[in-house]
């Protein structure tokens, strides 16, 4: 008997119809001479601290460095401590079982790093030792599973594979777990999680939030002349940006004074190509997503999960844009079948056949898996938003076989009274690419009609005016913003080598950036404000701590990423990668250690129920200390976090300020009033109704 083992029970079931297996058990299903069963992501992982006989944050077992590391089955959080999740011990009992029984497996989970990973500590946990093969395909068509069953893989051909994913997660547990006990020890006051991805992240965000609030905005000003040639109404614009008012008004009567023409001084076209982009990988997907959409990271992911288990796109943990020559010949075939979906005729009708653009073809730009390619399989009705995300990469398919799009941009250069000013325009040639969504600019040049003009031609002036502008602080993050600079990371580097060696090398991967920034919320170091990402105060708090040390370095975490790349292509032994990691962390667990952390000036607030002890306050809960007593408050109430001066309210006055912009489990948003109750516990009182509501 062969054992196939997937990734979760829904790609198990996809499996399974394909080979004909169709008898239900428990855990697993059966026939045609196999079994097919299924993890539920990582039913397996690194053990703890406790595990190694370590409990609570011990200053003197510092740092941690597991020699051998411990597998253990996956936890869930308890009141006590961490226990085994009950059902990841009922499917590993399954699968033990059926490794027990079966002559040799298929790996059949997710086909990247974190798929081999959760297979590759499975097997090990469970000590077995039956040869195994490898699947790995890019979508789950029926076409797909077939041809992958019939050019199944060695699974030691993936050694490598499975190294770099086994490094990045002892890397992860060193630096993430000492680090994080380092620095809650020096602060004495809560848990500040730190990570090799996530407090380089974090830093990202904070460094641009206080560039943001510390810019110094200064005006200045321009004079814009509006003038008619041919019947052609066009703008010029001053080069200079005047300081100061009055001189912008004093050139501007200069300029009526003395007849109201400027004089050409040079003209300048030239053609501009603009090729089509390329497919989407993930990243590129969950920006685009972000941008149009309003999407998270983490719901984009989530859907394009969706889609491809429906099977209407290829896998989406991808992290290339292109396909290898054998994909071509099945990108007819998708454009006909995408002629089904009634809002992408239009488009499709304007596709050139015979002369699609090759230009996502190439082999060697193709990693684990090509770029995003819808299926055959076309959908009817969708939800919203995953239509829209279907969309999106459907849209890019046609965008990246249609031909350039050519433009003709025009620079002219005016004087007026011994002033430079300048015109811009630009004409569309040929649209290419451009057409199949209507979109000729970006927002960044003027799409402005010219009348032709040469040098020496004299303008007149049909009026003028002066604008005034402000100088523009740096942007805050949106998430789109935030994956840019995570996948660009490499390109802050300053050193001229390292950056070189680090190019298109950035932190994190595409299928691990989305649970970063997740984690940043989940930890209350960020916040949402409209679109743009915020540090919050403890998030601001933790930068301060670990900017200029080792943990916050973007190049180191970049070299990271590109030693796991060496790992995986057996450039690198992983041995010799996890000794440097255990230096490093050294080093960097006696920095955190040392670090001087100034205690906030928090109130002295006594226990409402047992109104004997003082109450502990975290940046996650108030508790009392008595555990007789047991009286607590969560700090997070409905998505907002909840302010020194409103727990003191709440305590002494029994009752918060108007709190704005919490969210309902619907999502709409609310606000209201935390109410402390006469039994201790809390309820909402909403701004028109006096009558308290139980949370």
């Amino acid at each position: 008997m062969k054992l196939i083992l997937t990734e979760k029970p829904s790609v198990a079931r996809e499996i399974a119809h394909v080979l004909g297996v169709t008898e239900k058990k428990e855990g697993y299903l059966s026939g045609n001479t196999c079994c097919v069963t299924w993890a539920f992501g990582h039913l397996v992982g690194l053990g703890m601290p406790e595990d190694y006989g370590i409990s609570g944050f011990e200053k003197a077992a510092l740092p941690i460095l597991p020699q051998p590391f411990l597998l253990t089955v996956r936890k869930v959080k308890k009141e006590k401590g961490f226990a085994p999740d009950k059902g990841a011990l009922k499917q590993l009992k399954v699968i033990e079982q059926l490794f027990n029984r079966c002559e040799s497996i298929i790996v059949a989970t997710d086909a990247g790093r974190e798929g081999e990973l959760i297979f590759r500590y499975i097997y090990q946990y469970l000590k077995c030792t039956k040869p195994f093969e490898r699947l790995w395909i890019s979508s789950l068509t029926e076409k797909a599973i077939k041809q992958g069953f019939e050019n199944l893989r060695c699974g030691n051909d993936f050694d490598g594979l499975y190294q770099a994913a086994q490094s990045r997660s002892r890397a992860d547990w060193l630096l993430g777990i000492n680090s994080t006990q380092a620095l809650s020890i020096a602060a004495g006051n809560g848990i500040y999680s730190l990570g090799r991805v996530q407090t380089p992240t974090l830093a990202l965000i904070c460094r641009r939030y206080l560039e943001n609030k510390q810019f110094s905005v200064q005006k200045y000003w321009q004079i814009e002349l509006l003038h008619t040639r041919n019947f052609i109404d066009f703008k010029s614009l001053s080069q200079t940006h005047l300081s100061d008012k009055k001189q912008a008004e004093d050139l501007l009567k200069s300029i009526e004074r003395n007849g109201n023409t400027a004089t050409v001084t040079s003209v300048n076209t030239k053609n501009i190509t603009e090729q089509p982009p390329l497919l989407f990988d993930l990243t590129g997907l969950q920006k685009e997503a972000n941008n149009k959409l309003n999407l998270s990271a983490e719901e984009t992911l989530n859907i394009a999960q969706s889609l491809y288990e429906q099977k209407f796109i290829t896998y989406p943990r991808t992290g290339s844009k292109y396909i290898p020559e054998d994909v071509w010949t099945e990108i007819p075939q998708l454009i006909r079948a995408l002629q089904e979906k009634e809002n992408c005729m239009l488009a499709v009708s304007q596709i050139k056949w015979g002369h699609f653009n090759k230009r996502i073809v190439n082999d060697l730009r193709v990693t684990d898996h090509h770029g995003l390619l819808i299926t055959e399989k076309i959908p009817s009705a969708l939800p919203p938003k995953e239509n829209a995300v279907y969309d999106l990469i459907a849209f890019r398919l046609l965008e990246a076989l249609s031909p350039p799009c050519i433009k003709e941009a025009t620079d002219i250069s005016l004087q007026s009274l011994h002033y430079d000013f300048i015109i811009k325009g630009c004409k569309i040639l040929e649209e290419g690419w451009r057409s199949i969504h209507g979109s000729f600019s970006d927002g960044t040049e003027p799409i402005q009609e010219l009348p032709e003009l040469r040098e020496g031609n004299e303008l007149k002036i049909k009026s003028a005016g002066i604008l005034e502008k402000k100088t523009k602080a740096p942007v805050l993050y949106t998430e789109a913003g935030l994956l840019s600079a995570m996948e660009n990371a490499g390109m802050q580097i300053e050193n001229v080598e390292e950056k070189k060696a680090l190019k298109n090398i950035g932190i994190g991967t595409p299928a691990t950036r989305a649970s970063i920034i997740e984690t940043l919320f989940t930890r209350n170091y960020i916040q949402r404000s409209n679109k743009s990402l915020i540090p919050t105060e403890k998030g601001l708090q933790v930068y301060e701590l670990t900017k200029d040390k080792k943990i916050a370095d973007v190049a180191m975490t970049a070299e990271w990423e590109l030693a796991m790349q060496k790992i995986e292509s057996n450039g690198l032994n992983s041995v010799d990668f996890q000794h440097e990691i255990e230096t490093y962390t050294k080093s960097v667990t006696d920095e955190l250690l040392q670090t001087t952390i100034a205690q906030p000036n928090l109130p002295k607030l006594i226990c409402p129920q047992c109104k004997t002890h003082q109450l502990i306050i975290r940046d996650t809960i108030i508790k009392c200390p008595d555990k007789a007593c047991n009286w607590m408050q969560f700090r997070s109430v409905c998505g907002v976090q909840i302010s020194i001066a409103n727990i003191e309210n709440l305590i002494n006055k029994g009752k918060t300020s108007l709190i704005k912009g919490m969210k309902s489990k619907s999502g709409n948003k609310f606000n209201a009033y935390i109410v402390l109750n006469e039994d201790y516990t809390t309820s909402f009182e909403f701004e028109n109704n006096k009558q308290p509501q139980r949370k």
